[in-house]
């Protein structure tokens, strides 16, 4: 069953809910209303009874003689009150013998209805008034059974000298209730399928958009293109949102989909060229080159540098996927002024006529992975070696900004075209590789630097200037303070200037 079926159905239960306790109440409403008006018309009824009778100054067998309730119920202005309500009349004395009835009784099903059985006559003639819903075969009444109550002048004493039966038919308010028990059904009914009407008509335009997602989204998935977007609906509500989500999540999908491919022809490249240079090695050596021990040797150190080569790219991305899987680094303190030191070293082989040097050098503690900060280094440095032409300097420096270590690597090198300075961190992208006086590496070296800084939650900053050189920062956060103290918000160090790029 569909969720537009599932929500029509709750929609139209949830309404019949509502609506069939709107309607009992309201069922029970009229016939407690209809009651209480036949009620207060028995309760008349008996007080007119009992007002004539006090003022006829006769005694009860002679008021409630047969003929004498016909000229009551005949005499105006009373009689106004028993033609409107058509009200039967009996009295009883204290014995529990009929007295007297009202001639529109009859000797019928109503006479036999109207029996009063001696519980209810004694209860009456103990002061208790008594209503009740009588039937006797098709005849339904309602009936006030009450004491009649005379002051007697001798005593001073009031005595019940007998019992009123007040009755009257209940014919037309049953046909009312049934009038209204009918309607509200047949209205309920027909309410009722036009909310089913409603609701289905008003989920089917309400979920119009999401089966447009749902195709768009198909096709898309069929044609595998994600370019294409969802249209956005005119309307600021959440299936705007949703369209909205829908396309940014494609438009990621996109992006990411373009960088894999992206990236299995830069890696298949970036393989292919050490590759097919060990390939001709061999086929050097296949040739007879092994028989030559100058040309072996050289075949040998070309195919050690590729197999080093392939080494540091398969490392780099390894390092890299353990990155985006988020694998944990290890936490321990770092000294770092010992580990620029190392650095320096390390790096002064590969410097040629470059020349390496120290700057500022600040003795700063922080928290992370030695191993990484230090190839992070080495990759800013070597990056910076590679972009400097002989003749040039490339400066490691170590200073605290407020809060943070800054390990910056200055060089007077060819620098960075603003073009290229947004995309320089992205995996194997190379600005004009023709400017790398050694060829250059495989565009994985600035992807690490940003990776090891980030899990180190810092930053790295650039500046370049074309022809003049570039100046990389990495702010690592300090060892943690003591408890309650705070690391403030980083200032850019000296010499990187505002429009450097904050990861």
């Amino acid at each position: 069953m569909s969720i537009r079926t599932r929500l029509t159905l709750s929609y139209v239960g949830f309404f019949a809910i509502a609506l069939l306790t709107l309607h009992v109440g309201l069922y029970l409403i009229v016939r407690s209303v209809l009651l209480n008006s036949v009620d207060n018309e028995l309760r008349l009824g008996v007080e007119v009874l009992r007002r004539g009778f006090a003022e006829s100054n006769q005694t009860a067998y002679g008021y409630f003689r047969d003929d004498q309730l016909r000229a009551i119920l005949l005499r105006q202005p009373p009689v106004r009150d028993f033609e409107a309500t058509s009200l039967y009349v009996q009295f009883f004395d204290a014995d529990g013998d009929l007295v007297g009835r009202s001639p529109n009784i009859g000797d019928g099903d109503l006479a036999a209805a109207l029996t009063l059985d001696e519980q209810r006559l004694a209860l009456a003639l103990d002061g208790t008034e008594q209503i009740t819903t009588v039937e006797y075969g098709n005849v339904h009444i309602r009936e006030l059974v009450a004491p009649l109550r005379y002051f007697n002048p001798v005593t001073r004493r009031e005595e019940i000298v007998g019992v009123l039966q007040v009755a009257r038919s209940m014919a037309e308010i049953r046909y009312a209730l049934q009038l209204l028990f009918y309607a509200l059904t047949v209205g309920g009914v027909v309410v009722l399928l036009a909310a089913a009407r409603g609701g289905a008509w008003l989920t089917r335009a309400a979920f119009r958009p999401i089966d447009e997602i749902a195709q768009t989204a198909q096709s898309i998935v069929r044609a595998e293109d994600l370019s294409r977007r969802i249209p956005v609906p005119p309307a600021a509500d959440e299936l705007q949102r949703l369209t909205i989500t829908v396309n940014d999540l494609l438009a990621r999908l996109e992006e990411l989909f373009n960088h894999q491919r992206r990236f299995i022809a830069d890696v298949s490249h970036e393989l292919r060229t050490p590759l097919t240079a060990m390939q001709g090695n061999l086929e050097v050596l296949a040739r007879g080159a092994a028989r030559d021990p100058q040309l072996l040797n050289e075949s040998l150190d070309d195919m050690r540098r590729e197999v080093a080569r392939l080494i540091r790219m398969v490392n780099d991305l390894l390092l890299l996927a353990r990155s985006d899987a988020g694998i944990q680094i290890r936490r321990e303190p770092v000294e770092l002024d010992t580990l620029l030191l190392e650095t320096l070293r390390e790096l002064r082989p590969l410097a040629g006529q470059v020349q390496l040097r120290i700057g500022e050098e600040d003795q700063v503690i922080v928290i992370g992975d030695r191993d990484r900060i230090k190839q992070a280094l080495l990759n800013l440095g070597v990056n910076a070696i590679q972009h400097t032409p002989p003749g040039g300097a490339v400066t490691l420096s170590l200073a605290r900004r407020d809060g943070y270590a800054a390990l910056s690597v200055v060089d007077t090198g060819y620098g960075i075209a603003p073009q290229d300075l947004p995309h320089i961190f992205e995996r194997f992208y190379r600005a004009d590789r023709s400017r790398c006086h050694n060829g250059g590496g495989a565009g994985l070296g600035l992807s690490i630097v940003r990776s090891v800084v980030e899990v180190h939650g810092g930053q790295v900053l650039v500046s370049s200037e074309p022809g003049k050189g570039s100046i990389f920062t990495m702010l690592l956060p300090l060892a943690p303070q003591p408890e309650g103290a705070m690391l403030p918000t980083p200032n850019i160090p000296d010499g990187v200037p505002q429009t450097a790029e904050t990861l």
